[in-house]
């Protein structure tokens, strides 16, 4: 159903969805705002692959862009999180650029994976972690968090930010208010924090970074302020967070096993009142579909707000460029490989 907001924009907009296969002509269903590239979207062959996903890219900006780019994301940290590694090899994770490289490699990275991104049409990465480290089993975390020190964390973080954005690809802090300390890893069950000072030493990191514009990604974290629900869910750890962080908010994919809301209404209805500005839906198609149905159901008082915010963000984006550099990219590969040399 199309807003009655003069924009023409359909409620399912609010989306930000996984696709599936290796051509645009396999991403079927509702029409979204934003995509999200996994691997299972990259062609195995390192030759042809970056063509073809580019060619993807720009069949779904004409079939569901226009006026407002599609929103084009992907999960590139780098180390265990690298979805362009079948590409690119092992490449080092956040961890081990800071601990031997400091906040100018941490830049450096950052700017490298944003100038590759950015030749694919990509022009968000969900990337990078400000989670304090800990090396408990369980979290999922692990090295891709810098450091134990809030401070450390925040330099590490921001650097490796501010390279990537300087490219024009945005960034995301995640996973908003930390999950340092963890030991059950949201994909699969809702984590819980009790402890207040634990809390309030996590969130720091994001504080040092978090400014009007900059997406925050929330978790799947269950805290003794949020009423039972994830924070993902919760108003108080979003729109109206005791911190008074802001940002462009946007929950962890709504598939985990910490999303604990029993139904799509029930969850599109708390995470949009929430004030995150669309739902990542990311790894099947009948869960995309049943999120848009819930979001086209949504009231227009409620989805408004969202959908405003979400088109802002889309008219800020980078635009598709207009054709793949093989050139440009056969020089970043080089330049790639000669950084991991050095890890």
């Amino acid at each position: 159903m199309a807003m009655g907001n003069g924009m023409g924009i359909e409620k399912t907009e609010l989306l930000w969805r996984g696709v599936w296969g290796l051509d645009a002509k396999e991403a079927t269903g509702p029409r979204p705002g934003g995509i999200v590239i996994f691997a299972r979207n990259l062609d195995d062959n390192a030759e042809r692959g970056p063509q073809r996903l580019f060619d993807m890219i720009q069949a779904m900006q004409g079939e569901w862009g226009g006026a407002y780019p599609l929103a084009v994301a992907i999960d590139q940290e780098g180390g265990m999180v690298s979805r362009l590694k079948k590409w690119v090899g092992e490449t080092p994770p956040l961890r081990q650029i800071w601990l031997n490289g400091g906040a100018a490699e941490c830049e450096g990275w950052g700017r490298l994976w944003g100038r590759g991104l950015s030749l694919l049409g990509i022009n968000v990465d969900f990337a990078p972690v400000f989670d304090l480290f800990d090396a408990s089993k369980g979290s999922a975390m692990g090295s891709r968090c810098a450091s134990e020190d809030p401070a450390e964390t925040a330099t590490a973080a921001t650097a490796f930010l501010d390279g990537l954005e300087s490219t024009g690809v945005r960034g995301c802090l995640k996973h908003f208010p930390g999950l340092g300390g963890t030991v059950v890893d949201s994909h699969l069950a809702m984590p819980c924090i009790d402890d207040p000072l634990a809390i309030e030493k996590n969130v720091a990191p994001f504080l040092a970074a978090a400014k009007p514009g900059r997406l925050i990604m929330v978790a799947h974290l269950q805290t003794p302020a949020s009423d039972g629900l994830p924070a993902s869910l919760h108003r108080g750890h979003v729109a109206e967070n005791k911190w008074d962080a802001c940002g462009r908010w946007i929950p962890d994919d709504m598939e985990m096993g910490g999303c604990v809301a029993p139904d799509w209404h029930t969850r599109a209805k708390l995470a949009i009142g929430a004030g995150h500005m669309a739902l990542l839906v990311c790894q099947s198609i009948e869960a995309v579909q049943q999120a848009a149905e819930a979001l086209d159901a949504l009231d227009d008082s409620l989805a408004l707000p969202a959908i405003e915010e979400f088109m802002s963000l889309r008219g800020e984006l980078l635009p598709p460029p207009a054709r793949f550099d093989q050139k440009a990219w056969d020089e970043w590969i080089a330049e790639l490989s000669a950084a991991r040399q050095k890890w």
